[in-house]
């Protein structure tokens, strides 16, 4: 069932992208609320797979498939666009792909992809709900309001009005920017417990 649940979130992620191009103003304020849909379905899923004991390692993999054609899609949308700078999809995908990589070590090992993270500190940014809760809200935020900022961008554009198109564009890009830090930071400790899980690869071969 849980697997289900993030499996469903890649047609939705079309629907959004359809919504986001061609969905004239009236579809392009639903689309916030499809990409707010979209964020809690991986909440969803989260809370399912524990409630039914579906944890496995496919279904982490499937989540994280998820949870990276979500964020980057949505971020190289916005930045097509126009509302964010291109340098923040470089930096989520370069980020993205190296750890990934890194994360298919522990993969291969029978581990699930969070499973390589074996300091304490590294499972606080990594895996604690503090920060995996901070980053998906402020994903959320960032890609509801960037949205809101694009539906609004047509009718309030040369109005009086306008400020409150601005204002809305304003702070989702400084919200963007904070994602890209948290970004960054949870991606940091998987490239130093890489290290030690090589090392220890190479030891027990």
């Amino acid at each position: 069932m849980a697997n289900k649940v993030t499996l469903l979130r890649f047609p939705l992620l079309i629907a959004v992208i359809f919504l986001l191009y061609l969905g004239g103003v009236g579809g392009k304020l639903i689309a916030v609320p499809a990409i707010l849909l979209l964020i809690l379905m991986d909440t969803f899923d989260g809370i399912i797979a524990r409630s039914r004991n579906e944890t496995s390692l496919l279904g982490s993999v499937l989540d994280i498939a998820a949870d990276r054609a979500v964020e980057i899609i949505l971020w190289v949308c916005f930045a097509d666009l126009g509302l964010i700078p291109v340098a923040i999809p470089i930096i989520v995908i370069l980020r993205g792909v190296t750890v990934d990589a890194l994360r298919s070590l522990s993969v291969s090992s029978g581990k699930t992809p969070f499973g390589m993270m074996q300091s304490k500190w590294g499972r606080r940014l990594v895996v604690s709900r503090p920060m995996r809760t901070g980053y998906a809200v402020a994903k959320g935020v960032a890609f509801c309001g960037l949205a809101l900022a694009h539906g609004l961008q047509t009718p309030l554009m040369g109005t009086p009005h306008e400020f409150l198109w601005r204002a809305v564009w304003i702070f989702s890009s400084a919200v963007s920017w904070i994602a890209v830090v948290l970004c960054l930071m949870r991606g940091i400790p998987v490239f130093i417990e890489a290290r030690a899980f090589l090392h220890e690869s190479k030891g027990g071969a």
